[in-house]
């Protein structure tokens, strides 16, 4: 299996995370992510970064705590519950540094591709489904600030 690179466009937020260290208020010296009440980066046999603060949001923003994958429907129900939250993770850089970001619209163009974008379409559509507040909204629940001022389009790779 190789490796390939890929273009990404995504509104929302840049939040650091690897090599690049944390970009929000309150990292440490060295870029670490500031101290969170639903995150314990030291705990080794639990959840990573992104997972947890998909379940914080899922649970306080939509309130889906079920944790019986095994369930009828379960996955249909958490299909719902992420489509309320409106915002999502995705990573750039690559799956062994990832940089994370909390989005509320991403396109991707993958190697070799090309991917027409329609800005005043999209504008429309984040405005419609109120992107800046969900956005907002998500970022309270998760207790971070980034050092971002404002949710805006930002150019990534990825490269895995």
């Amino acid at each position: 299996m190789g490796m390939s690179a890929s273009a990404m466009l995504v509104y929302g937020y840049h939040l650091g995370g690897g090599d690049i260290g944390w970009l929000v208020h309150g990292a440490g010296e060295y870029g670490e992510l500031p101290a969170l009440n639903w995150y314990d980066p030291d705990d080794e046999e639990g959840d990573g970064f992104q997972e947890s603060a998909e379940h914080r949001l899922l649970t306080q923003l939509a309130g889906f705590t079920e944790t019986d994958w095994q369930a009828d429907g379960y996955f249909t129900r958490e299909r719902e519950a992420k489509a309320r939250i409106g915002v999502q993770f995705d990573t750039h850089c690559s799956s062994d540094y990832p940089g994370y970001l909390l989005i509320a619209k991403g396109i991707t163009a993958h190697q070799g591709k090309t991917q027409e974008i329609d800005f005043p379409a999209l504008a429309a559509e984040l405005a419609a489904v109120d992107a800046d507040a969900k956005l907002r909204a998500a970022l309270d629940t998760l207790g971070l600030r980034p050092t971002q001022e404002r949710a805006q389009w930002l150019l990534c790779s990825y490269w895995g």
